[in-house]
């Protein structure tokens, strides 16, 4: 069978078996700061360092109006937006939200791959609330997060991945679009190719010089020219340009640890004032914890000295650590025998790794996934 035979037949597989969500969050931790700070709303606002070394992490959509954008040194955001609001960016908020708005998701089914705080796929081929029309799903998680948050997501419909991510960037902010099997492709061809997802400025170009502009280009083209240029990457570019993406949404990988540190203004030279220091994190960390479901069995200890000179030391039980006491507790045993010391301690940091979620717990003994293989 050849590529062409091969690409129909994948194309009509993949048109009737999946129903996939993609769920974009509209300048997230910008409109977080507008939510929060009602001075703030209608104003361009950067999440980010206003220092001359600074950069921009999330921008609004005033702000975007004048070209700037995230990754953007802030000293260049400033230049193209004089009237420019710098916000310290508050992590801890932003993740309390997107376990907010995972759990909507959770609602609907376990199928969920979040990419980062603000965004997921979702399949809802088979879900908990047996809706067949994936629209209605997506409809209704909007309509939900609007309402349980005061924010907007915009969202893709489609029975890919690829294509879904492209129907939510289609209708920003705040919209829906569905990209059906009898128009993925026709809508692909009228993309230009920097549209794609894994299509970056660098490749982009190196696509123009080869004349590949849009998605109809890069659809003439044959595979094994794409591989010959691009190597492996020319695979999925082939196929992403007919409308077929077969990678599967993966439900959520279990990270491999969970961690926080702080630096300290001034150095610590006892053990009492860096036991108390080390209660706010283990605070940080089991916040976390038990906003996931996660738990683990390994504690590790980082602590820099004023010298930059960096040590960690480790602790590995029989079961997972069940409470924040008993985090506190192994924390505080491997931090107490490093004192005293000669040298002050300018950082802490504590992890808690070998995780797996709470429902194990019950196991007396259990074997951690292997983590999936990339596609």
């Amino acid at each position: 069978m050849g590529v062409e035979e091969r690409a129909e037949e994948s194309s009509a597989k993949a048109g009737g078996s999946r129903k996939i969500i993609h769920v974009d969050m509209d300048a997230f931790y910008a409109s977080v700061e507008q939510r929060d700070n009602p001075e703030l709303r209608g104003k361009p606002v950067a999440v980010g360092g206003s220092r001359e070394r600074g950069v921009v992490a999330a921008a609004s959509y005033e702000a975007r109006k004048f070209g700037v954008h995230s990754a953007m040194p802030s000293i260049t955001a400033k230049r193209k937006c004089p009237d420019l609001i710098f916000v310290k960016p508050r992590f801890d908020a932003y993740k309390a939200i997107s376990l907010q708005i995972r759990e909507i998701f959770a609602a609907y089914t376990p199928t969920i791959e979040p990419l980062s705080l603000d965004e997921a796929y979702l399949d809802v081929t088979e879900n908990l609330k047996g809706i067949i029309s994936a629209t209605q799903i997506a409809e209704e998680i909007r309509a939900r997060i609007r309402a349980e948050t005061e924010l907007t997501a915009s969202a893709g419909v489609s029975y890919n991945k690829f294509l879904a991510k492209l129907a939510s960037d289609h209708r920003k902010p705040d919209g829906l679009f569905v990209i059906t099997p009898k128009m993925g492709q026709a809508f692909v061809e009228t993309l230009p190719v920097r549209k794609f997802h894994g299509v970056g400025p660098a490749t982009a170009k190196k696509m123009e010089r080869l004349g590949i502009k849009t998605g109809f280009d890069l659809s003439g083209q044959t595979f094994e020219f794409l591989h010959q240029h691009f190597g492996k990457a020319g695979s999925y570019y082939y196929w992403a340009a007919r409308g077929i993406d077969e990678r599967p949404v993966r439900a959520d990988r279990m990270r491999k640890s969970v961690g926080a540190e702080n630096t300290f203004p001034a150095d610590l030279f006892t053990y009492e004032a860096a036991r108390d220091a080390l209660r706010e994190i283990v605070d940080k960390v089991w916040e976390y914890c038990e906003g996931s479901g996660i738990r683990g069995r390994t504690v590790t200890l980082k602590v820099k000295f004023a010298n930059f000179q960096q040590i960690t030391r480790s602790r590995t039980g029989q079961m997972q650590i069940r409470t924040r006491s008993e985090l506190e507790q192994l924390g505080n045993a491997l931090l107490e025998p490093l004192f005293p010391v000669s040298k002050g301690v300018r950082l802490l940091g504590v992890s808690l790794s070998s995780l797996t979620m709470e429902e194990a717990e019950r196991e007396p003994e259990f074997s951690l996934p292997q983590s999936p293989a990339r596609c």
